[in-house]
């Protein structure tokens, strides 16, 4: 049998909510589990329904979606959210990753470039569209050039030499697969390198590695 991936879809509008639930409904590998206006009603959601993927808006009432973001993923570590919003400022970006998103997508975005993005999150991995990785490369670049003395010669030195360069790989958008094939190991190698890189760092997830990673200067 397929495995659907669970969606939950928080946005304040309710036509563009009902009208994307609908549109990801008729998706065979999806299934929309359920769809909130705020950020307090999107936590209550996700703790009773369980979803693998959130699309969450920003600007909301009640709750905005950086906060939501934030505190799900504090009760659910494992829970992808994406980012679908209007939204295309530095700071927005940046609290969005910090928080936790594992992806961003605008919504002008076509629907390829939308189910092309949950699915990777769904398999645990972060996508962000190519006018949002635009705008982190010069937003990363542009923090590392305010502050170039920050970044130690050596980033990360609790990290093993293959620790760091996997760090490395990952903050340049690379999957587990193409690690492995990159650095001709097994994917398992990879993904126990990982579990110790994020264990070492104090990170929950791969897009909070991203930041660090690009902060010291890597990717």
């Amino acid at each position: 049998m397929m495995t659907r991936n669970r969606i939950l879809v928080v946005d304040d509008h309710t036509l563009f909510r009902e009208g994307l639930m609908a549109l990801l409904g008729k998706v065979r590998d999806m299934l929309v589990v359920g769809g909130a206006a705020h950020g307090v009603e999107a936590m209550a959601q996700a703790a009773a329904l369980s979803p693998d993927v959130i699309l969450m808006d920003i600007q909301m009432p009640t709750m905005n979606g950086i906060e939501a973001t934030r505190q799900i993923l504090q009760a659910r570590p494992e829970t992808g959210i994406i980012v679908l919003t209007m939204v295309e400022d530095d700071d927005a970006v940046f609290a969005a990753l910090c928080a936790g998103a594992r992806g961003y997508i605008l919504k002008g975005a076509d629907k390829a470039e939308m189910l092309k993005t949950i699915r990777a999150v769904a398999g645990g991995e972060a996508l962000f569209g190519p006018a949002i990785a635009r705008r982190l490369m010069n937003l990363f670049q542009s923090r590392n050039a305010a502050a170039p003395s920050a970044a130690p010669a050596l980033p990360f030195p609790e990290l093993s030499e293959r620790e760091r360069e996997i760090l490395d790989l990952i903050a340049q958008g690379y999957g587990n697969q193409e690690i492995a094939a990159t650095l001709h190991i097994t994917g398992k190698t990879v993904g126990n390198h990982i579990s110790h890189i994020f264990n070492k760092l104090q990170v929950a997830n791969r897009t909070q590695a991203i930041v660090r990673a690009r902060q010291a200067g890597l990717g």
